[in-house]
């Protein structure tokens, strides 16, 4: 008896080691989406200032056009941070950190275009850093798009993640239709370019119906069941079947009851399955920070 004590104290393990990494993890992106949302707040807050001081004095030089060029531009990279950090606690959250590292770089170079005098250099190589100003930015945007549209990348239904795919691309294809021409210095599309516009209009549309389509096609498409509460493993079955013949409970009813608690709150919040555990066991942990696992006593 007073051997087998010690035996439970290392069965946590499992599931007790795996805790305390992923609790600093879900912090952490709280973190930085606090910070995002208020570099975004005070960005917008100086620039209102800004504004109304100048129209109250009326006097609008050049450090209060260089204040206000950048709190919009702190606020923007704000709001694509933002974008960016829905999806990094998510499978495809290298999207995000790419995402993030495209809007940091728009940052820095939006920073040298408004804070440099440019002007007494001969004009020649801000030329080249309004065009890597325009890439990168677009680069950036494009992917808070697609990666707001990616938080439905959880979804079963193939409606869901046909629409996705589609949207998805195009959201590419008009991305790369509006870098070629600042990568070509314009040789493409040349200098009849109608036909390449055209195009780029035709899936700038796609992209604009997915954009509205796809979320609104989530609400309305009931999610499909997990395939593990639909095709329970035949060991399983054929005990919930003896327990029922035998008069018992069912073995598969709590499992059954917890998917289907699953699947309604992933169609009522939009989040995969993988959120919604990560969001439970964060407010576990945050309920239990400083509770520890008691040994049995024998």
């Amino acid at each position: 008896m007073t051997q087998d004590a010690p035996e439970p104290r290392t069965a946590p393990t499992g599931p007790a080691a795996g805790a305390p990494t992923q609790a600093p993890a879900a912090k952490a992106l709280r973190g930085y989406r606090r910070i995002a949302i208020v570099a975004l707040v005070a960005s917008l807050s100086i620039t209102a200032v800004v504004g109304i001081v100048t129209l109250l004095s009326g006097d609008f030089g050049e450090v209060q056009g260089r204040v206000l060029g950048t709190t919009l531009l702190i606020a923007g990279a704000s709001i694509l941070a933002l974008c960016h950090l829905s999806v990094v606690g998510r499978p495809v959250r290298v999207v995000g950190f790419v995402g993030l590292g495209a809007s940091a770089v728009a940052l820095v170079i939006g920073l040298l275009l408004i804070w440099t005098p440019w002007y007494d250099n001969g004009g020649g190589w801000p030329v080249d850093l309004w065009r890597w100003f325009g890439i990168t930015s677009i680069i950036a945007a494009s992917l808070a798009h697609a990666n707001l549209l990616l938080q439905l990348s959880g979804r079963r239904r193939r409606a869901v993640r046909t629409a996705l795919a589609i949207t998805l691309a195009a959201i590419a294809v008009v991305a790369v239709m509006l870098v070629l021409p600042l990568l070509s210095d314009w040789a493409i599309p040349g200098d009849d370019g109608g036909e390449y516009w055209r195009w780029f209009g035709v899936i700038a549309i796609v992209d604009a119906l997915g954009t509205i389509v796809l979320p609104v096609v989530a609400l309305l498409v009931r999610e499909q069941p997990v395939a593990s509460a639909e095709t329970p493993a035949t060991g399983a079955t054929d005990g919930s079947d003896a327990s029922r013949l035998d008069g018992g409970p069912a073995e598969g009813s709590a499992p059954d009851a917890l998917e289907q608690r699953i699947a309604g709150l992933t169609e009522r919040t939009g989040l995969d399955r993988t959120a919604l555990l990560e969001a439970a066991l964060d407010d576990f942990e945050a309920h239990h920070a400083g509770a520890a696992p008691e040994s049995p006593v024998e």
